[in-house]
């Protein structure tokens, strides 16, 4: 299984604030989050409110809880409230169910961490988050 490096993860973030950029969206704030949930790196852009750390990590943390980037959660979250319902106690409420948290994956399919992004609507997070995925070299999963 291929590692996902620190210097892919800034590569991530940096790809996915110059898409926001180009999209002239709000501040966002960046999560990568290694395959066992840790922290790789995350930046927050000027102006960005509070609490997008949390709702970032949340984002990205579900995916990888689920195997399924966090658009399928959101998806379960209008299908199966119980089923997330559970989820989020389990988890301690720390899953978001929402678009932004995308999977990485490596060239052979296997799950190497998440991203998760937040500040703008949930569908821009998410396209972000994809085309930081992207420049890495990696093949994102929205879910």
């Amino acid at each position: 299984m291929t590692e996902l490096t620190l210097a892919k993860s800034l590569k991530i973030i940096t790809s996915a604030l110059a898409k926001g950029k180009e999209l002239n969206l709000k501040p966002l704030c960046v999560v990568v989050l290694d395959a066992g949930g840790h922290v790789k790196a995350s930046q927050r852009q000027d102006g960005a409110s509070m609490m997008r750390f949390e709702i970032a990590s949340g984002k990205a943390y579900g995916a990888l809880a689920v195997g399924a980037g966090s658009r399928w959660l959101n998806l379960q979250a209008e299908t199966r409230p119980h089923f997330l319902e559970g989820l989020s106690a389990v988890s301690g409420g720390k899953i978001v169910a929402v678009p932004g948290g995308v999977l990485v994956r490596d060239r052979k399919g296997a799950i190497i961490g998440a991203v998760g992004i937040t500040g703008d609507t949930s569908d821009n997070d998410e396209a972000c988050a994809i085309a930081g995925i992207d420049a890495a070299g990696y093949t994102p999963d929205a879910g």
